[in-house]
């Protein structure tokens, strides 16, 4: 039996909007890119695929989608940071410098690293996703992780040794392990990723 496209909307779209967030710099771009995913899916025939199988299909149009926009743009992404631009949290710089430090990988890794970090696909999806085998997928997030942590480093070293804030305290984030901050993005995502149903098209 053929999915249910709404079901896959409602099951995915915080999911995709978060993933094309970061992939593209741009939640007004996220949100119309998670829409045009729906689009080729109504257009398309779901492949009678397992839940895990579904949604690495979803991803791997996803995918295509970014790189469409990346190459149309003539420009690398610029990730956006997921966290309430109405507030303005103390850990604003390091988001900064890991959207800078994600921007500056290859295009497989980064998406590799997103889609597990930012929307917690597994390793068989994002395989499916991005044409890879788990295996792979386990070393790119691994070389991805060890480039950011080396991008990273030093910029939290140097914050350490900045002056502590008025209030007597050291930039709490600026942690000797150099853990990375990335938000998830769910309150945006839910409040207005992708509200829209899914494009429908006239049979």
């Amino acid at each position: 039996m053929r999915a249910d496209p709404e079901a896959l909307y409602r099951a995915n779209r915080d999911g995709l909007f978060r993933y094309f967030c970061r992939a593209v710099g741009d939640a007004d771009r996220a949100r119309d890119l998670t829409q045009d995913v729906f689009v080729r899916v109504s257009r398309s025939i779901i492949p009678a695929e397992p839940e895990a199988a579904l949604k690495g299909w979803l991803f791997q149009i996803a995918r295509n989608l970014a790189l469409d926009h990346h190459r149309s743009s003539k420009r690398r992404p610029a990730p956006a940071p997921l966290t309430d631009t109405a507030v303005r949290p103390a850990s604003q710089d390091t988001s900064a410098e890991v959207n800078q430090a994600l921007a500056s990988l290859a295009d497989l890794d980064r998406d590799v690293f997103l889609m597990r970090e930012v929307v917690g696909l597994g390793y068989d999806e994002i395989a499916t996703a991005c044409g890879l085998t788990p295996d792979a997928v386990r070393s790119r997030i691994h070389r991805a992780r060890l480039q950011l942590r080396d991008l990273l480093s030093s910029q939290i070293a140097k914050r350490q040794e900045l002056p502590m804030r008025r209030s007597g305290n050291a930039d709490p984030v600026a942690t000797p392990s150099g853990k990375l901050f990335l938000t998830n993005g769910a309150s945006e995502a839910s409040a207005g990723s992708a509200g829209r149903s899914p494009a429908r098209t006239n049979k």
